[in-house]
């Protein structure tokens, strides 16, 4: 038997440039996601500029720029589009050469199978080498891979080395039964994402969450400086017996596991086990997943739909964020015009710590950010951006000068709270816009 699968997987070997010649006008690619994206299918792909039209390429949060997009700047032959902007994706997007698809990260598996998205008609991804049973892993990014792979007419792995086999529960593999080819590259390490370096405004903020995490929760962090930065802080504290349902794995999970901090004991799905859906990190990380049996890496609807967060008690949910207004809405998105990232996975674990049994959500922010030379203020009168989160849906909104839970809060006392937390410079222009907008009243402080 296992001959037998050698034979296939040599049968199927091509060289990057015919692989891709599988793919015809008018067909919907699928690239695998984050620090999984397939560089050497997608370079092979922009050398057809011109010999295809109206290819559609779908991907989430690419972090490498695509090139079917830096080749084709006039649209000859390919539409790029993510789900989430990375830094490569948006630079490609300032040039009219990427274009964003609004979701909530769990319905993306639904959206393949009912044809919300397009068909994939050719899978174009980046996998672990064949293991000795015929499977492909899919490595850091589960994602919604093994939806797209079910639904795909034709499927192109590019095996690389350096990719780590990352055990799941469901779903994160492929068969080489399923695929048509099979493209070998050299050991190239995954990209990796340093630590980023906690400010005093971080720290503070983070201190403030703390409070609000005890032994026996269940956390999930999100991308970005603060809620790894909560992370390091609860390695350092007295809390423990914590549990793991998150969408991204980053390396706060891994400092707190290997401190003793992390056991599962307490959760509902998959006890003893940190499952998540993708992983961005640094190199340590990427080892420490490699056939860990204490990580289980799951499709996206498994790890973030609300009904399945919420099964898990004291629920702990840390996002940051970008901009909140006096109504208590959230932009998570956007700044104006400018698109930064994308809806991501962040409503969901709002609504599912909403209805979790002492669950509690937390959406995070400096409170100012510099605009040139000219300090702003993050929370603003009205959003002036896309609303990812509602003024029903938001729980505590964390700056460094506090915390404020909006829920069961009138519009007067959801004003006041927030303009508690803002930057003292900006308090007095924020009364007199909530004045304005006749959520202020004469007795408030």
């Amino acid at each position: 038997m296992r001959k037998a699968i050698w034979d296939e997987y040599r049968s199927k070997l091509k060289s990057a440039d015919d692989a891709v010649k599988i793919v015809k006008s008018d067909d919907a690619v699928y690239y695998s996601h984050f620090v999984m994206f397939p560089r050497v299918l997608d370079a092979a792909l922009a050398k057809r500029v011109g010999e295809v039209h109206e290819v559609k390429v779908v991907n989430v949060c690419g972090m490498h720029p695509a090139q079917v997009a830096v080749a084709d700047p006039e649209h000859k032959s390919f539409i790029y589009q993510s789900s989430f902007f990375s830094n490569a994706d948006r630079q490609l997007s300032k040039k009219g050469l990427c274009y964003f698809v609004p979701s909530n990260y769990s319905e993306a598996p639904k959206k393949v199978y009912r044809g919300d998205l397009p068909k994939p008609n050719v899978m174009l991804i980046k996998t672990t080498m064949m293991d000795e049973n015929g499977y492909f892993n899919f490595g850091t990014s589960v994602s919604y891979m093994r939806a797209a792979c079910d639904m795909a007419d034709k499927i192109v792995v590019e095996v690389n080395e350096g990719v780590p086999y990352c055990l799941g529960g469901a779903c994160e593999n492929v068969h080489i039964s399923e695929v048509a080819h099979i493209v070998e590259t050299e050991k190239v390490p995954l990209m990796v994402i340093p630590e980023a370096q906690a400010s005093e405004e971080d720290k503070k903020i983070a201190s403030y969450v703390i409070e609000e995490i005890h032994d026996g929760c269940c956390l999930q962090l999100g991308i970005g400086g603060i809620p790894n930065t909560v992370g390091s802080m609860i390695a350092e504290s007295h809390v423990k017996d914590l549990g793991v349902q998150s969408e991204m794995m980053c390396d706060a999970f891994m400092d707190l596991f290997l401190k003793g901090k992390i056991n599962g004991k307490y959760k509902y799905n998959d006890k003893t086990k940190m499952i998540y859906t993708f992983c961005m990190g640094t190199a340590e990380l990427y080892e420490f997943l490699h056939r860990n049996p204490a990580c289980a890496a799951y499709m996206v609807d498994y790890t973030n739909t609300p009904e399945y967060i919420a099964r898990n008690d004291n629920m702990i949910s840390i996002n940051n964020t970008l901009q909140v207004d006096l109504w208590g809405q959230v932009c998570s998105e956007s700044q104006g015009r400018k698109h930064i990232s994308g809806s991501g996975g962040q409503a969901d674990f709002v609504m599912g710590a909403a209805k979790s049994k002492g669950g509690k959500s937390f959406l995070c922010m400096r409170s100012t950010r510099m605009m040139g030379d000219k300090r702003i203020s993050r929370i603003v009168p009205d959003i002036a951006g896309i609303v990812s989160v509602t003024r029903a849906g938001a729980q505590y909104i964390v700056t460094e000068y506090g915390k404020f839970n909006v829920k069961g809060k009138s519009t007067w006392e959801i004003a006041e709270g927030i303009i508690s937390i803002a930057h003292p410079d900006f308090r007095d222009e924020l009364v007199k816009a909530a004045e304005d907008r006749g959520i202020w009243r004469k007795r408030n402080k």
